[in-house]
């Protein structure tokens, strides 16, 4: 049976104050869906940065992207064959170790 198809007969209650239910009602009339639906769309998307760590992993990606940028911009200036040579490989090495994440 496809998820889809199945009956909603299971309740999820969970406390909020007023003010977090009216922000929440109207993102969900913004988005034009009744307030269930929106809170399930809200419940199936990933978590980014929910947690101390993830909010420093993501830093550090931005970091890293700024270097990649700076360095990319600097072998496009200078293009010269030895430096620019160094520079890629740099890059490589990087690109490798992001794949790790």
């Amino acid at each position: 049976m496809n998820i889809k198809d199945e009956k909603r007969t299971a309740f999820v209650n969970t406390r909020v104050t007023p003010t977090e239910k009216a922000i929440l009602t109207l993102q969900a009339k913004t988005e034009g869906m009744s307030l269930g639906d929106y809170v399930r769309v809200q419940l199936d998307r990933p978590r980014v940065r929910k947690t101390k760590a993830e909010r420093q992993k993501v830093i550090q990606l931005v970091r890293i992207g700024n270097n990649l940028n700076q360095l990319a911009r600097w072998a496009n200036t200078y293009k010269k064959n030895a430096e620019s040579a160094q520079v890629v490989l740099g890059l490589l090495e990087i690109e490798e170790k992001l794949k790790c994440l």
